[in-house]
């Protein structure tokens, strides 16, 4: 049985794959203390021991599991993991996080992060039962989906274990392959499943017995029990969320003109009341779902042909749906959950059907895909996780399909990973906040939907450029810090800066202010930036797509373009890097990063 500890006395397990040996090393101190863990460890980590230019999917890529100091503690939402590794999608330092129980298990088993090294000759996986730890022989189950899998390796090890694991499409290195755990929970972006099958690993198996150690337990009780307070107070989180999920979005976001629809080509959906939350929970609700220590609950469990399945969240409900010009629900549930079993990105899996069907559109394809019809869709996402036909190029996302085809602007990509459900076009802000992600077209690194379309904590003018960068650089460097902790962005509608700040220090006994911690995320976030600069991106990577510089013909956002180069100025200044987007010697000095 593990034993009780500290995060900073829980080590890093290092697995090379290559020779099958296991090590572990200690959490050194000054690296816990400036980047504290999960996505910041990861990003340290990466940082340090990979030489520049190395293809994503060799051996040498480094895949990362880690978890942090708040992680299965009392804090709530702190059940989290995260993926950190180069991106074979975007080239990028990437991060991809995932609910579900499988990162309490994995902190319960002692440990603060699992880093894989080289690629194993035949599939394996990983065993981890509290601090004994094996390598075991995968062949049985490579070529299972992702729920098969999980429920044979269950059998196997322990049935109150977690699972995360791939599918088809990891083990056939689709550049859109996720991690399933939960089977549909999903760290789903920027194909961290290929990395994954490029190691032949099809899975990580965690049991954790120990409890979880903290430096001031009164203190965070206090801490949690005001956190808990916030939340229950919160309407977002207290009401919208529980009650709807996710797709409570989709009316408000239809509204306002900015739910993307035909491959962004408009902004209202003319059966966005058919596919909504409050539809969802009307014909087929079955429940909803708490991952580890979290008193929201968004998730959704639906009820479709007799069979309960995970979801669809908004995302995935709008890349399969609105974005693709579909209207079916239960159709869109049931790709969804097909998007699980093969373990498979929803958002960039839909964005890049849509893409194809405008590749038909505009003459550029000849293909059986068409707008708002289902016909043949199903087929088509099982052939992108098997790499078959059209599937086989469509696998790879919208931007290089696009590329092939001559028509590299249908893609609604940053930096060749799929925007997410939001025209930019609506909010100048969180248009911002996509070209300068770290990791490519994400929503979650700057969530200004929060203030500029949902008023939380105020509400913002969505149309106004000017003071967005600002604000964009503070959601990003708390984005960073809170994915430090690992706890879920939703808690940003209820928290304040020094909530967090505070719920650390109670934690870890490292004192931070609020003011401290952003600069904790500022250095995360520049020494990404460092990272990518190295890959050879550059400030003309800064950019969207050339159709959100062009009005969009109709709805809440009708005649609005994306002002980004005033934006961008003022970013870059606020960042303390130079014209071409370079952080200066002395932000980083400032930062404490060294600087070469």
């Amino acid at each position: 049985m593990s034993k009780s500890s500290l995060y900073a006395d829980a080590p890093i397990l290092h697995v090379n794959l290559s020779d099958k040996s296991i090590r572990r090393e200690p959490l050194p101190p000054d690296l816990y203390k400036q980047y504290l863990g999960g996505r910041g460890l990861g990003v340290k980590l990466l940082f340090d021991n990979l030489a520049p230019g190395i293809d994503a999917m060799s051996p040498d890529n480094l895949l990362v599991f880690a978890v942090g100091p708040s992680t299965a503690t009392s804090v709530p939402t702190a059940g989290r993991f995260v993926v950190i590794t180069k991106s074979p999608t975007t080239g990028t330092i990437f991060d991809s996080h995932a609910g579900g129980y499988f990162g309490a298990q994995l902190r319960r088993a002692g440990f603060a992060a699992v880093v894989f090294h080289g690629k194993s000759d035949s599939p394996v996986y990983l065993w981890i039962n509290d601090d004994e730890v094996e390598i075991r022989d995968a062949s049985k189950i490579w070529g299972k989906d992702t729920y098969a899998a999980t429920d044979s390796l269950l059998e196997e090890t322990d049935p109150k274990a977690q699972v995360a694991c791939i599918g088809p499409a990891g083990e056939n290195l689709g550049l859109m392959a996720a991690i399933m755990t939960d089977k549909h929970r999903a760290a789903g972006r920027g194909g961290v499943g290929a990395v994954m099958g490029s190691k032949n690993l099809k899975a990580i198996v965690a049991k954790g017995t120990g409890t979880v150690g903290v430096h001031d337990p009164e203190r965070l009780k206090t801490a949690v029990e005001r956190s808990r307070r916030l939340i229950k107070k919160n309407a977002v989180t207290n009401k919208s969320l529980p009650v709807y999920g996710t797709p409570v979005l989709v009316s408000v976001t239809n509204e306002l003109g900015m739910l993307p629809t035909n491959n962004f080509q408009e902004g209202t959906f003319n059966d966005a009341e058919g596919v909504s939350g409050e539809k969802l929970l009307e014909r087929f609700s079955a429940g909803t779902y708490h991952c580890h220590g979290c008193p929201i609950g968004c998730g959704r469990v639906s009820l479709i042909k007799g069979e309960k399945i995970g979801g669809p969240e908004y995302e995935s409900l709008w890349a399969l749906g609105p974005q693709c010009g579909i209207s079916d629900l239960e159709w869109i549930a049931i790709a969804n959950d097909r998007c699980n079993h093969l373990g498979l990105d929803t958002i960039s899996t839909g964005s890049t059907i849509g893409a194809a069907m405008e590749l038909v559109q505009k003459g550029k394809l000849d293909a059986p895909l068409k707008f708002g019809d289902t016909t043949g869709v199903l087929d088509i996402i099982e052939d992108m996780a098997h790499m078959r036909g059209l599937g086989a190029e469509m696998s790879e996302g919208s931007k290089r399909l696009t590329e092939r085809y001559g028509a590299p602007e249908l893609a609604m990509q940053a930096k060749g990973l799929e925007l997410p459900a939001y025209d930019p076009r609506g909010a100048q802000g969180h248009a911002l906040g996509y070209a300068t992600s770290n990791r490519g077209g994400c929503h979650l690194r700057s969530y200004l939907i929060g203030p500029e379309v949902l008023g939380s904590p105020v509400l913002v003018d969505r149309d106004r450029p000017d003071g967005k960068a600002d604000l964009v650089m503070l959601y990003q460097d708390l984005s960073a810090a809170m994915d430090c902790m690992v706890v879920c962005r939703f808690t940003n509608f209820a928290w304040t800066v020094d909530d967090y700040a505070e719920m650390i220090s109670a934690g870890t006994g490292i004192e931070l202010s609020g003011h401290d911690l952003l600069r904790l995320g500022e250095r995360i976030y520049n020494l990404e930036r460092l990272f990518n600069l190295r890959e050879g991106f550059t400030s003309k990577d800064d950019t969207l797509p050339p159709r959100f510089f062009k009005p969009l013909p109709e709805g809440g956002s009708r005649n609005r373009v994306v002002h980004l180069e005033e934006m961008l100025t003022e970013y870059y200044n606020l960042r303390g890097w130079d014209k071409d987007g370079r952080p200066t010697k002395d932000t980083l000095k400032k930062l404490d990063i060294p600087v070469s």
